[in-house]
């Protein structure tokens, strides 16, 4: 995990006024966070979706050589799924996302960014569903917290639920990435939605 992939951030617009992230746990480029294709109609008027970058093919071709030698590395599969989330190819993240955590299944960055993938696919079910497990590893992994708020406010309409796991990312890690930006979630959603009721919210994790 390169430590400069921390939180992206764009200015988004959901149920009025929202400001929405998207975390890479490992990617090499930090890139602007937009929704998944069935959301795109809620941008601003005149927003532009940015070029995904394009994929280093020798450099997947690479991986994928390195990966077919040695079947039981997670790391090169790992690598490869990077380069593909970053080239916005999320079927083939996905793929070898599964492969990695298959062969490291406590690996919570894994399992997280293989949750993005997921939502980025249009599976917002799948994408809480892995979130559950990388919580499972490690509960107190914020960057999973901030994505399963994510998902719950522009996947699935549960504002409650999303404010719920914001505002656990501040209260465990209030001065960092994570929490200055579920800070900064929970501002916004507050501003959209003043009586918003966050008292019968379920907890990240549970059904």
């Amino acid at each position: 995990m390169k430590s400069e992939s921390l939180v992206f951030a764009v200015a988004g617009m959901f149920f009025g006024l929202l400001a929405g992230w998207l975390i890479g746990s490992q990617q090499s480029i930090i890139r602007p966070a937009v929704p998944p294709p069935q959301q795109q109609a809620a941008a601003p008027a005149g927003t532009a979706t940015p070029a995904p970058p394009r994929l280093d093919e020798q450099e997947a071709k690479r991986l994928e050589d390195i990966a077919r030698s040695d079947p039981a590395n997670a790391t090169p599969r790992t690598q490869l799924a990077n380069l593909y989330f970053d080239a916005e190819k999320y079927d083939l993240a996905i793929k070898w996302y599964e492969q990695a955590l298959t062969l490291d299944p406590t690996n919570p960055d894994v399992s997280t960014d293989l949750g993005v993938s997921y939502y980025y696919s249009n599976q917002p079910d799948r994408a809480l569903a892995q979130f559950k497990h990388s919580l499972e590893i490690d509960p107190k992994h914020t960057k999973t917290m901030l994505n399963q708020g994510i998902v719950l406010a522009f996947g699935k309409q549960d504002l409650e639920g999303a404010t719920k796991v914001w505002q656990q990312v501040v209260d465990l890690a209030p001065n960092t990435p994570e929490g200055q930006a579920a800070r900064r979630a929970l501002d916004s959603m507050k501003s959209a939605h003043p009586n918003l009721n966050t008292a019968t919210a379920a907890a990240p994790g549970t059904d």
